[in-house]
């Protein structure tokens, strides 16, 4: 099942801007990069032009996340698909706990090729943490 459409950061240019303005977290399998939301619309993303901040100030805009992982992960795409998916999974989980109006990709890094699902939630929720994407003492722990 992947995220909700909403939530997914698909944008090149939003890549771009995240890892060229984000804030960054590393662990051991995973970093994070994130960035604050500027005044977009949900028309602009989608290639229209900014939207005018005092026109809708109250506009909630989700939380964007993408995954990015390289071949250097692995070589097979079925390994690297299996990644991605328990990311996703994960991220599912977590997205209740996560604030609103940030772009976040989460950058795998080649150690991830060999950890489990339980140790990509724990760490996905360290780095968020970290990233203060998601309030570390919100709803507790999920482990």
């Amino acid at each position: 099942m992947a995220l909700p459409k909403e939530n997914r950061l698909r944008r090149r240019q939003d890549f771009k801007e995240v890892y060229q303005s984000g804030r960054r977290r590393t662990g051991a399998y995973f970093t994070v990069r994130s960035l604050k939301d500027k005044f977009r619309s949900p028309q602009s993303r989608r290639g229209a032009t900014k939207a005018d901040p005092t026109q809708a100030p109250n506009l909630i805009l989700p939380t964007l996340i993408g995954i990015s992982i390289s071949q250097k992960v692995s070589k097979k795409a079925v390994v690297r698909n299996r990644i991605k998916r328990q990311i996703r999974a994960a991220i599912r989980q977590l997205l209740p706990r996560i604030s609103p109006g940030l772009l976040v990709v989460i950058v795998v890094r080649p150690t991830a090729s060999e950890c489990v699902y339980v140790e990509i939630l724990r760490e996905l929720e360290q780095l968020l943490v970290e990233a203060e994407v998601i309030n570390g003492h919100s709803r507790g722990s999920f482990l």
